[in-house]
């Protein structure tokens, strides 16, 4: 009976042992673990594009700074003030002198980009690309629109609004990837579903206001019978607006343009743009900085397809008309 007693005496100090022991281990990781996703006031990510100044970056380096108030560091925005892609490449090479903990890039010029962006990355700084990719360069991740899937969306909007029937232009900047890729889905879906439709037309309009109202004119002067323009960026949709309106064709032109900066979204409320395409600009900033954490602080490793951090984040699109367009004005 004694021997018995010890017995049982024994097995239940062994198992106090054990949930002491399994009670401490687990109190250790998820102190470890609590720590590891918080960093410090001393650790800087930067969010590097062009066009600085453009209301288009707003929601993203919101979202930038959202993940960087969560995860406890801190976060800054350089870039080229002007559509110059050798203004960029001098921004981001500042950037990378500086060694910082990670960078989000948008580029307007993946060819020239990429080596920039490689330096970075073998130099051991982690890089996302956000809104226009460099699908060549050694970059972790691109979170952004599938901006060929946009452009599919846009031909279907334009075909509704004209019957499917017309004669279209585009205007867009062709050595930017983003747009390039807009443009293309725009232009297989016109030819391939709507066969009383055709683009006959696409300008360069440099991603700037007046440039772009001067492509368009040039467009409707060759193109009389033209009925409606895609433009694929932020800046020039207001452009092409005005030069509808300085033309009197508003009533005869359809207008779809891209983002949700307030000039164009008074235009689709006014009804001269008949939709513009919002892209979940909020996310790609919040999601970047969330990747180049993980990324600094060794929590994922991107060393082939199977790894955790998936090569592209597709942010989508919601296409915003005059029914909606409130909601999408800043609160």
């Amino acid at each position: 009976m004694k021997k018995l007693l010890f017995l049982y005496l024994l097995l239940i100090g062994l198992f106090v042992a054990y949930v002491y022991n399994y009670q401490k281990e687990d109190s250790s990781t998820r102190e470890w673990t609590e720590n590891e996703l918080k960093g410090s006031m001393d650790e800087t990510y930067v969010m590097v594009t062009f066009q600085v100044g453009i209301d288009y970056w707003k929601r993203a380096l919101k979202g930038f700074e959202d993940a960087a108030e969560a995860m406890n560091v801190s976060v800054e925005f350089r870039g080229a003030m002007q559509y110059d892609v050798n203004e960029e490449i001098t921004a981001l090479e500042q950037v990378i002198a500086r060694k910082p903990a990670g960078i989000a890039v948008s580029t307007m010029d993946p060819e020239a980009l990429t080596p920039v962006i490689n330096k970075a990355v073998e130099a051991g700084i982690p890089v996302v690309m956000f809104d226009a990719d460099a699908p060549k360069s050694k970059a972790y991740s691109f979170l952004g629109t599938d901006n060929y899937n946009a452009g599919v969306e846009a031909a279907h909007k334009m075909a509704e609004l004209l019957n499917e029937e017309g004669k279209l232009g585009v205007i867009t900047q062709p050595h930017q990837l983003n747009q390039q890729e807009r443009t293309q889905g725009f232009q297989d879906t016109i030819y391939s579903d709507y066969p009383d439709m055709n683009v006959v037309s696409i300008k360069d309009g440099r991603g700037d206001q007046m440039l772009s109202k001067e492509a368009a004119q040039e467009m409707m002067k060759e193109y009389a019978n033209l009925t409606g323009i895609f433009v694929t960026e932020a800046v020039g949709g207001v452009g092409v607006g005005k030069a509808v309106l300085a033309n009197e064709r508003q009533d005869t032109m359809k207008i779809i343009s891209f983002d949700t900066d307030k000039g164009t979204l008074d235009m689709v409320k006014d009804g001269l743009i008949s939709a513009t395409l919002a892209q979940g600009t909020w996310e790609m900033g919040y999601w970047s900085l969330q990747f180049l954490f993980h990324l600094n602080h060794g929590l994922v490793e991107q060393v082939d397809e199977k790894a955790p951090l998936p090569r592209f984040v597709d942010t989508g699109v919601t296409i915003v008309t005059k029914e909606n367009v409130d909601s999408f004005y800043p609160k």
